[in-house]
């Protein structure tokens, strides 16, 4: 048991000695068979704690990768944009919580820019991005970029028609000036069906903690759903391309996305002692999918 992490809040339901398992109980543990008479006894799921002990001990191998990726970066002065979107409770925000635990904080920033001011709206939209690209050596993590005016802006009426359609025809170019300068960006779409947007949605209502979350943008996610699949969809056909696709991994399963997000990331780059993995860094092609126009059927 000790050669498991444990730090996931499910995970530490399963095995919270204050609250569900004694000292004395976890003295008595010998085998597999003690282990789920212990757990049955106290009204816990032994699948789903061999479940969530295999998440943790997958995501502390992975995260083991991501200090030698950026190690990797740092040492070959790559510059690296991973761009989060989806629709609001996606699981952007634990996704990028994984990513930079046991990172390096020195040559990483996670950017979460709010509301522009007045200057920046009338500066070209692209400009208050532009200041947070990577340096040499340095990978940022965008949660929501300025994917904000292909989806969120013209659904909620925060742009006119004017704005988003020359958003979308500049969004191309802009991103192959990144591409041609050695920039590379990594944009991961996250995409989760109505139902557990909802379900989310009533956690975080519920929960003091979560609660902050939750902004009347995010209560209309429901309310305005067909509408953000319109413009999500137009965002896909409009700026997916060779030098700059989309990737969507499905999120209904939030522990099992953040695995895969990970290990697509690391899959993108050959850093050094990647090959002395000792978990799998491909992501699984049934989560993990590169866009393409024929799948309008995905959420």
């Amino acid at each position: 048991m000790s050669e498991f992490l444990i730090t996931d809040d499910s995970v530490r339901d399963q095995f919270n000695v204050d609250k569900k398992i004694t000292n004395e109980d976890l003295a008595k543990i010998n085998n597999r068979e003690d282990l789920e008479r212990i757990l049955k006894a106290k009204g816990r799921s032994f699948n789903k704690a061999l479940s969530n002990l295999d998440y943790e001990h997958q995501l502390e191998q992975l995260q083991i990768e991501l200090v030698k990726w950026q190690r990797w970066v740092a040492d070959t002065g790559q510059r690296v944009a991973v761009i989060f979107e989806g629709r609001d409770a996606a699981g952007k925000g634990g996704t990028i919580k994984r990513f930079v635990e046991h990172m390096n904080p020195r040559s990483l920033r996670v950017v979460a820019l709010n509301k522009p001011t007045d200057l920046e709206r009338k500066q070209w939209y692209f400009r208050r991005y532009i200041k947070e690209l990577p340096n040499a050596g340095e990978v940022v993590f965008f949660d929501r970029s300025w994917y904000n005016r292909a989806v969120v802006e013209p659904v909620m009426g925060f742009c006119d028609e004017d704005q988003y359609q020359q958003f979308m025809r500049q969004v191309p170019e802009f991103e192959h000036m990144l591409f041609e300068d050695g920039i590379h960006v990594i944009k991961l779409w996250f995409s989760i069906n109505k139902e557990e947007q909802s379900k989310r949605f009533g956690d975080r209502r519920n929960n003091p903690l979560k609660q902050w979350k939750l902004s009347p943008v995010d209560e209309k996610g429901q309310e305005m759903w067909d509408s953000y699949t319109y413009y999500k969809e137009q965002m896909f056909a409009r700026t997916h391309t060779n030098f700059s696709p989309w990737t969507i991994l499905k999120t209904n399963a939030k522990k099992e996305a953040r695995l895969e997000a990970i290990r697509h990331v690391l899959s993108k780059f050959e850093y050094e002692g990647k090959a002395n993995a000792n978990t799998n860094v491909l992501p699984d092609p049934n989560v993990v999918m590169r866009f393409h126009r024929s799948i309008y059927h995905l959420i």
